[in-house]
């Protein structure tokens, strides 16, 4: 019986910071290989090219009615694995890697049950683009069902919150700063913008509550003593609901100030619940609109907790991930029996 600690620390110690997978997805493509070989009904394996270098990995077996699926890649800065007696520490562990260990311990589970007619599918680019799934989604294998793997403390997910991703970009005049009536300022029109940004009035939810805006990046200038000619911000709404109203009232908060460019946008989803698991409802996005459908009928649930994921303190519990191993088995057989 696989040891579920080692393999998530195994995996958290190989770097995928997104659009550098290669190394984690070929340990997983060897790793399934032996499974698939191993296992009585033999399944398949593939690596699915998404563009050059980079690929998702997907085995099956049987006709994959069930596909359980999470993302390979993690956010910056790379740091190694460590453990104590309740906890595994390090980039990615909760988000997802700890995921992978416990849905390939939910895979040797159900083969040693001798169940079949289910896959696993481990993607690229989900902290970035969704690049692996929106690949997926063009080449889909029969699934009925999608299990996708993501941090909700192994509670299934009712709704998921969109996200509307904008870059707001001003140009000006460069000048010393002793004589400013001879620039103009970028910074100053993207900080007036911004202004006009956070007193939007955003959407609200009954399920997913409220929208919420994010400034995550705010830039330009060469110096202090230089009226700056260019500069830029990065925002991000963690949205609830029609994003129509809001990309209007962005275009009229920037005009005379910059210019707003949309960057991305995943929809707010809901999802139906499932006879025997506890739910709960999530503020951050998942690749699930990106398969749009093309992988069957999608959940969302897994170990670990989106409080501590992209953080320098990141980790998951050991607990968990035995919890959910045992989740997704039980998951499958409830799904494939209701098929």
């Amino acid at each position: 019986m696989m040891n579920l600690f080692e393999l998530a620390r195994t995996l958290v110690d190989i770097e995928s910071i997104t659009n550098h997978e290669s190394a984690v997805g070929s340990f997983l493509f060897d790793l399934l290989t032996g499974m698939v070989r191993a296992s009585r009904p033999q399944g398949r394996i593939e690596r699915c090219e998404v563009e050059s270098g980079r690929f998702n990995v997907f085995a099956c077996w049987g006709v994959p009615v069930v596909t359980l699926s999470t993302h390979m890649d993690t956010v910056p800065p790379f740091f190694a694995s460590r453990e104590d007696d309740e906890h595994i520490w390090g980039r990615g562990s909760a988000d997802a890697k700890g995921i992978i260990a416990s849905m390939i311990g939910a895979a040797e589970a159900l083969l040693n049950s001798d169940v079949s007619n289910f896959g696993l599918l481990f993607v690229v680019g989900e902290e970035r683009n969704s690049a692996g799934a929106l690949a997926a989604a063009r080449d889909p294998r029969g699934s009925r069902f999608l299990i996708n793997g993501e941090p909700t403390e192994n509670k299934l997910a009712l709704g998921t919150k969109g996200a509307l991703r904008y870059e707001i970009r001003a140009t000006g005049r460069a000048a010393h700063s002793a004589y400013p009536e001879l620039g103009e300022s970028a910074i100053e029109k993207v900080l007036d913008a911004l202004a006009a940004i956070r007193k939007i009035p955003l959407p609200e939810d009954a399920l997913l509550g409220r929208s919420t805006l994010n400034i995550g990046v705010v830039s330009g200038g060469v110096a202090p003593n230089v009226i700056p000619e260019d500069a830029k911000a990065e925002i991000l709404i963690r949205l609830v609901g029609d994003p129509a109203p809001v990309r209007d009232s962005i275009g009229r908060a920037v005009a005379g100030y910059a210019e707003a460019r949309e960057v991305l946008c995943i929809p707010a989803v809901h999802f139906d619940a499932l006879d025997g698991f506890e739910t709960t409802v999530v503020s951050f996005t998942t690749d699930v609109p990106a398969f749009g459908g093309a992988w069957g009928k999608p959940f969302v649930i897994g170990p670990g907790s989106i409080h501590v994921a992209h953080t320098s303190g990141e980790h998951i519990t050991k607990k968990q991930i035995l919890e959910a191993a045992n989740i997704y088995e039980r998951m499958v057989k409830q799904l494939l029996a209701s098929a």
